[in-house]
């Protein structure tokens, strides 16, 4: 079994262009993928946001991607947002 953190990200007013920027830019990075990261899936959340659902090892391994991605963040001019993170018993991958 494959355990981590479930990091879920709502964010009021994220439209699919900001998130499709953004990723353009976190994928080029140099960086990319970062350490810890197991999967990511978003889309919209149905109230005119953007919902983001991230699976890394740990909680420290999502943070260290949040302090490098944020300037693609600001760059693309996505809202802030809080995450909010749930232990994951089992992760399941391909």
């Amino acid at each position: 079994m494959r355990k981590g953190v479930v990091v879920t990200v709502e964010i009021p007013g994220g439209t699919q262009e900001q998130y499709e920027e953004t990723t353009r830019l976190i994928q080029a990075a140099e960086w990319f993928p970062p350490a810890g990261f197991i999967a990511h899936a978003s889309g919209p959340d149905g109230t005119g946001g953007w919902r983001v659902t991230d699976f890394f090892e740990s909680e420290e391994h999502f943070r260290a991607f949040m302090e490098k991605a944020r300037p693609f963040f600001e760059q693309a001019g996505m809202p802030s947002a809080l995450p909010s993170f749930q232990q994951a018993v089992n992760v399941i991958t391909r």
